[in-house]
């Protein structure tokens, strides 16, 4: 077993552990600590699989900034008469079970025997369309630098665009939402 593999095995064991912790705690409060586990491990698996520019999305994104608006939802919608038990077991739990395990179930046939499963198997086509004026470059930050803004190459800065403007309207909703009258 290489390093890279025990690697894998123990952010996967701690992922799923934490992500039961999620689920599975009383305290609210905790469960969001525990949340801030999932992230950690989910970006150390995206840095096992060579995605630099993911994890540190997953860092800063979900880690800091999600975490952070979670526990600040917390602390400010909390009531004095509060109890402890803050996260009161779900009565139709066995419905998320069986729907999970079908999920699972979908998973395993479409990496193992699904009609995409040669991809993986076969070497795949790597990265996006190459051609002569866009050259594989040397990591994935710099690929999706050259895909967002390269004048050459396919560039996806309309689409990058309208996204920002997507966010920007959605902010100024909350901000209308939000403001007191």
């Amino acid at each position: 077993m290489d390093l890279a593999t025990l690697l894998f095995w123990i952010i996967a064991i701690i992922l799923v552990g934490s992500s039961l912790l999620v689920v599975g705690l009383r305290n609210i409060v905790h469960s969001a600590l525990a949340l801030v586990v999932v992230f950690a491990m989910a970006a150390g698996i995206y840095l096992l699989l060579d995605a630099e520019f993911i994890a540190i999305v997953q860092i800063l994104i979900y880690a800091g900034a999600v975490t952070i608006l979670i526990l600040f939802a917390l602390m400010l919608t909390r009531t004095n008469n509060v109890r402890t038990n803050s996260n009161p077991i779900n009565k139709v739990w066995w419905i998320g079970a069986i729907i999970s395990t079908l999920v699972g179930a979908g998973i395993i046939f479409a990496v193992t025997i699904g009609p995409y499963s040669h991809v993986h198997a076969g070497g795949g086509a790597g990265y996006g369309p190459q051609n002569a004026a866009c050259p594989l470059p040397p990591n994935n930050v710099a690929y999706i630098g050259q895909l967002l803004y390269s004048p050459t190459c396919y560039s996806y800065v309309l689409p990058f665009e309208i996204a920002s403007l997507v966010l920007l309207v959605a902010i100024i909703g909350a901000i209308v939402i939000g403001r007191e009258d």
